[in-house]
């Protein structure tokens, strides 16, 4: 990344997440990065927090970067494709973080000569713990994806996977951190239920989730063999577990995944169309 310059198209949250990481990682120097934004308050924070360039001319910003992250929400990246079709070249890898949007459309709009990498991150790469997925289209090289995983591990853990995948990760990892807030909810209140004070819950709740993911990642064990090491018989754990089966909570999480992914797949044929 020496020397680079980077061009973010959009100046909201996930692409101030990534100008976080990369700074605070000194993968890149504030004079190389640029962030086109309409918004003049949130340009002039992000100068004056980061020390970066900004400007509100997406065109500028699109000729700037050797690299362009497309950071726009979904419903106005037709327009802004249209607008900078003219000044990008195939000589550029564009890297898009816009959520629905396919490598064939952005092709369609700026040509399909150019590079183009796609990728799904989440909401925990605002705190550089998000899982992000990438994928390239047909003229991206080999190269392009891993200056793209270089970006990305500022983030978070990147994953390469084929594009068809995309809708499934949108509603697993994309929508998943609602899922364990909802769980960390949950779990919270239970522990008030039986008198705990809320913040203590929360504590416990905390570190359990962290503490059994770490387990998982470290031991390379599949979860069903930690969770029997932790139920013995008739003991509490199992008198829990029981419940939650009762409750159907795998096939809950399970249809929550499905219904994320068909709405992802019926979104991204909307916004494609």
């Amino acid at each position: 990344m020496k020397g680079k310059k980077i061009s973010f198209i959009g100046g909201g949250n996930m692409a101030e997440a990534m100008l976080r990481g990369l700074l605070k990682r000194k993968i890149i120097a504030p004079k190389q990065l640029l962030v086109s934004e309409p918004r003049g308050e949130r340009t002039r924070f992000l100068s004056q927090k980061y020390r970066i360039l900004v400007t509100s001319d997406n065109k500028a910003a699109a000729r700037f970067g050797e690299i362009i992250i497309l950071a726009v929400k979904p419903q106005i990246i037709k327009g802004v494709l249209q607008e900078i079709a003219g000044a990008v070249t195939s000589k550029q890898v564009i890297i898009s973080i816009v959520a629905g949007i396919t490598i064939a459309f952005i092709a369609s709009q700026i040509g399909k000569d150019k590079r183009i990498v796609r990728t799904m991150p989440n909401t925990p790469s605002q705190i550089g713990e998000g899982a992000i997925a990438l994928c390239g289209g047909g003229r991206a090289t080999p190269n392009d994806i891993r200056v793209a995983r270089e970006l990305f591990a500022a983030v978070g853990t990147t994953l390469i996977i084929p594009e068809t995948h995309m809708d499934a990760v949108t509603g697993l990892s994309g929508s998943g951190p609602a899922y364990i807030f909802l769980i960390i909810e949950a779990l919270t209140d239970g522990g008030v239920q039986m008198g705990l004070p809320r913040d203590v819950a929360q504590s416990l709740v905390l570190q359990t989730i962290i503490g059994s993911g770490r387990m998982v990642l470290e031991t390379g064990d599949h979860p069903s063999k930690l969770k029997d090491l932790v139920t013995s018989p008739g003991g509490t754990t199992i008198a829990g577990l029981h419940v939650l089966e009762e409750n159907g909570i795998r096939g809950a999480l399970i249809n929550a995944v499905v219904a994320a992914s068909e709405r992802s797949r019926e979104l991204s044929q909307a916004l494609n169309d």
